[in-house]
């Protein structure tokens, strides 16, 4: 048996929580990357549930914003609740559970705030935190850049939707593996 992963390491699909933030659709005409945004966490949300990672799905202030858009909420559980929450750091809205695990697998909007107050509170709670950098988005490349630059200062390990989803199977003799590998090769950025 080996042991456990130093903080950094690979994701571990018994360890791992999708953490999947805010891409709502009052986001959708300010960000200029949101629609390749959505479809990274689209896939990431379907990857997760296909290899039965637990998911968290926030929404700021959804009265005024409005819910997860469609083209991820389509992919996520049926019975998943999302969060809602008015402060910018997901980790401090009632109902925010990562289910027991010590890892997290962050993506959503915007990088520079929400994801990135969101992981280091996580990283503070001793919780390992990945960031898919495919997966995040803000209204200036200037602010996705600086929010990933920090958060990977700070301890987060900078990682892509591709990467994750394999390392959560671990290999092709994973029960969701033809699944994820069929998502993989939609996602792929030629597959558009």
């Amino acid at each position: 048996m080996r042991a456990q992963q130093p903080a950094g390491g690979k994701l571990d699909p018994e360890r791992a929580a999708l953490v999947l933030i805010d891409v709502q659709e009052a986001f959708r005409k300010a960000l200029p990357s949101f629609d390749e945004v959505a479809r990274a966490c689209a896939v990431l949300a379907d990857g997760a549930a296909q290899i039965g990672v637990p998911i968290v799905v926030t929404e700021q202030y959804p009265k005024g914003l409005g819910g997860t858009v469609a083209e991820v909420a389509e992919r996520l559980p049926a019975d998943l609740e999302p969060v809602d929450k008015v402060r910018f750091s997901a980790t401090e809205a009632q109902g925010f559970d990562l289910a027991g695990r010590d890892q997290a697998l962050v993506c959503g909007i915007e990088t520079h705030v929400c994801v990135n107050q969101t992981v280091l509170d996580l990283l503070a709670d001793g919780i390992e935190a990945h960031v898919a950098a495919d997966a995040v988005g803000s209204r200036t490349e200037a602010n996705r850049e600086l929010g990933l630059a920090k958060m990977e200062r700070a301890g987060a390990v900078v990682t892509s939707v591709e990467t994750a989803l394999f390392e959560l199977l671990r290999g092709s003799d994973a029960p969701a593996f033809k699944r994820v590998q069929a998502l993989v090769i939609e996602y792929a950025p030629n597959a558009s």
